[in-house]
Order: C-alpha cells, then sequence, then structure tokens
C-alpha cells in the first residue's frame, strides 16, 4: 500500500513538473496568415478572397458557416511527392503519406548568404552537420518581407538543382523549410522538386514565416498538414524552445 502511494505522488510530481514546464514554453508561429493581400505564385493579384460566409447570423441563419476555397499550395505549406511526379500521384503517395515524423521534432534555423540562391557552393558554406535532419533556410526573402507583398516576386531565393543535389548526397536533412512560395528559385522551378522528392522522404515546408527564428537556438518544430488527398496541405507550424 506504501508503495502505492510512494508512486502516486511521483506521479503527481512529475505532472506537475510538466505543467510548469509547458507554462514557461516559449512559442513561434511560424505560419502565415491567410488574407486576400497574401502572394500567389505567379499572381500579380494575391491570393484574393478564400472565404466566403455561406450562413450569416446576422441574416437570420441560427449559425455562421464559412466555406474555404483555396490552392493548396498556397501560404504556409507542404509539398507531397505526387507535386512533382505524376506516377506518385497515380499511386497515392500524397499529403495523407507525409511522415509526421519527419514534420515534427529538433530542427534549427540557418542564414543564407543574401546574395545568393541556395547552391551547392552555399550548402558547402552552410556546413550543416551530418545527422541534422530539420531545417529551415532563412533567406533574403525574410528580409525583402516578400510574404507580405501581394505581387508574386519572381526574383525570390530558392534551391537550385545543384544545392538540391548536395542536400541529398551530402546531408541527412529530411524536412527542408523556406521562406517563400517555392522550395526551388524561379529560374528552374521543376528540378530542384524532383531532385528533393524524387525518394519520397524529403519534403519541403514553403512559405515559412522566420523573422523571430533564431540562429544557433535549438528549437522543436511543429508542423501538421491537413489529412487531403492532394499534392500539397496548408499547414499550421509553430516553433518551440
Amino acid at each position: 500500500m506504501g508503495s502505492n502511494k510512494t508512486l502516486m505522488s511521483f506521479a503527481l510530481l512529475l505532472a506537475f513538473c510538466s505543467l510548469v514546464q509547458c507554462q514557461d514554453l516559449k512559442i513561434i508561429d511560424i505560419t502565415h496568415e491567410y488574407t486576400p493581400a497574401m502572394p500567389s505564385y505567379g499572381s500579380k493579384k494575391g491570393l484574393g478572397e478564400i472565404l466566403t460566409l455561406v450562413c450569416d447570423q446576422r441574416k437570420g441563419f441560427k449559425t455562421t458557416n464559412s466555406l474555404l476555397t483555396i490552392q493548396v499550395h498556397s501560404g504556409t505549406h507542404t509539398d507531397a511527392p505526387s507535386h512533382a511526379f505524376i506516377e506518385y500521384y497515380n499511386q497515392g503517395i500524397d499529403a495523407t503519406t507525409l511522415s509526421l515524423q519527419t514534420l515534427n521534432g529538433p530542427a534549427i534555423v540557418v542564414d543564407v548568404p543574401r546574395n545568393s540562391n541556395i547552391t551547392a557552393d552555399v550548402m558547402k558554406k552552410l556546413n550543416i552537420p551530418r545527422g541534422v535532419k530539420r531545417v529551415l533556410f532563412r533567406t533574403l526573402n525574410t528580409d525583402k518581407k516578400l510574404m507580405n507583398i501581394t505581387l508574386f516576386d519572381s526574383s525570390y531565393v530558392g534551391f537550385t538543382q545543384d544545392g538540391a543535389q548536395y542536400l541529398v548526397d551530402n546531408t541527412d536533412i529530411k524536412l527542408v523549410g523556406i521562406d517563400y512560395l517555392s522550395i526551388a528559385s524561379a529560374a528552374d522551378v521543376l528540378s530542384p522538386h524532383i531532385v528533393l522528392m524524387k525518394n519520397k522522404d524529403i519534403i519541403p515546408l514553403e512559405g515559412l514565416k522566420l523573422d523571430e527564428a533564431q540562429v544557433g537556438v535549438q528549437y522543436n518544430i511543429h508542423c501538421l498538414p491537413l489529412k487531403l488527398h492532394a499534392d500539397a496541405s496548408p499547414v499550421r507550424c509553430i516553433l518551440t524552445k
């Protein structure tokens, strides 16, 4: 009986300690707010209205209900391998199959040199250690606040084909985050996607809000895509420390 009371007391102590730790937890929201003025890939007019009130209490309805109409590659989102490979699309390798293990866990933020896309040479200079699986690349896109500008900017920073190949061949990175709408530079949008997603184990995470994230801090990233049978999904993403 005494042993059971001791175990119960210990369990309560652990629960209390966990509660205190949760209260001290710092959360950084790295998801952009969806607004009509948000940029959309290739568009001059931005995302536009994505919410429509189909029931409005102000008009006599019992509840207020909204209809959401959105392109799945909008705002902060993940790509699925079926985005680049039609054979994966046919096989149902889509947003529902993205690894939650990959999308959640320890992560680091790196600052990319401000005068370059993410080439193989840049990747070498970043010198990301083996064993690091989740990396968020903060670039000139954040400095220029491109995700706050409605007009799509094709000069954004992204991966080149050789940069993507270097990542695949020389690192253990499985979650690749970027601070604009595409992981790949506008000069060659397709090739970096193909290189990264060919083996289905690397997840591009695009449209991140990295203003408050700090280099050199050990974060935990938490990202949950919608369970959509689609080639991408909007995602709510946070960092904790």
